[in-house]
């Protein structure tokens, strides 16, 4: 199919729908649930709670360094379920694709989407696929929805945030949303510019089988760390201080945000967890987090204060400043 574009009758249900379908699509991820074709998928799940997550992801450029909008679409949907203690099993996927787009594009991106879901254990079991008009979208949308099980030892939902417990983050900040800034100014940058793309929940589960004392967990993308812990601050009427020399932030991410005039605390991350525990455990945690390899530059970045409903970051020579939440999109589309 190279060279090939898609066109409006790939849309349309009929014959040109099917060997899409056919071709591209259940030739990567078929399965013996989706190969069923029906208008629903059933199966049984044995667990007393079931988390259900649904996200759209419409990321520009569709490609770039460390994933693509295929991979983010699974590893997106999994996170989400993750961070709540589920673990993935089972994610729809529906295709809004724009006429005119390279076939060969299209399945270099369901290839990367069989590879994600490979590496994440989840199975695709449902989906849909629409054409639009050239120029009435923008090559490629995805809409993925997730379904994942968990137990009551690892739902954190009911714990109580209180003083003294600490803020951790699983690893560097900012990879994300300042990869995806670069790649589209176009600037020239080296290989270790790269998304900080990745899969979770293979941390997240671990550390709720082994800690009782996690009493909340994102996944801080969009917003980033800064409006996360401002969604904490106001929901659960905390104040929350942040050490600015307490942040493991890449070189590549520091010196770009200097030039681009960003805080790296606002900007997307797509392989990291955010995470306030009692500092009973705090420390243990962090121990753990390091024997994963997406952990090894896990730090506790800051601890809960009181009540409140402020977020402040105590600079490098002691003095302080308010972490307000994203008031507008630093970079729109990273997601």
């Amino acid at each position: 199919m190279k060279d090939e574009l898609i066109l409006l009758s790939h849309g349309n249900g009929g014959e040109g729908t099917k060997k899409l379908i056919t071709e591209i699509i259940l030739k990567h991820l078929g399965n013996e649930l989706l190969d069923q074709l029906l208008d629903s998928t059933i199966f049984n799940i044995e667990s007393n709670k079931i988390a259900f997550t649904t996200d759209s992801f419409v990321v520009s450029p569709i490609f770039f360094n460390g994933g693509d909008i295929g991979s983010l679409s699974v590893y997106g949907t999994c996170n989400d379920l993750g961070v709540m203690g589920a673990i993935p099993l089972y994610l729809s996927l529906s295709l809004i694709i724009e006429e005119g787009l390279k076939i060969e594009e299209l399945e270099k991106i369901i290839v990367s989407i069989k590879e994600a879901a490979k590496k994440a254990e989840v199975k695709i079991v449902t989906g849909d696929t629409k054409v639009v008009e050239r120029g009435k979208g923008d090559k490629i949308f995805i809409n993925t929805s997730g379904i994942g099980v968990l137990n009551e030892k690892r739902d954190w939902t009911k714990r109580k945030i209180e003083p003294e417990d600490l803020i951790i983050i699983s690893g560097t900040i900012g990879d994300h949303g300042t990869a995806i800034m670069l790649e589209r100014l176009g600037v020239e940058v080296s290989k270790d510019v790269r998304s900080d793309l990745s899969s979770i929940h293979h941390i997240s589960i671990p550390l709720l089988e082994k800690f009782s004392g996690i009493k909340f967990m994102r996944d801080p993308t969009r917003g980033g760390v800064a409006t996360v812990l401002n969604e904490v601050a106001s929901s659960y009427n905390v104040e929350i201080e942040i050490y600015e020399d307490a942040l493991p932030i890449k070189p590549w991410v520091k010196e770009a945000s200097e030039l681009l005039g960003i805080d790296p605390l606002y900007s997307a991350n797509e392989g990291k967890i955010l995470l306030i525990a009692s500092k009973d455990e705090a420390e243990k945690i962090v121990e753990f987090l390091h024997s994963f390899e997406l952990g090894k530059d896990a730090s506790i970045i800051g601890k809960v204060k009181g009540a409140g409903d402020r977020v402040y970051l105590k600079t490098s020579i002691g003095t302080y400043r308010i972490l307000d939440s994203l008031k507008r999109d630093i970079l729109p589309r990273i997601c």
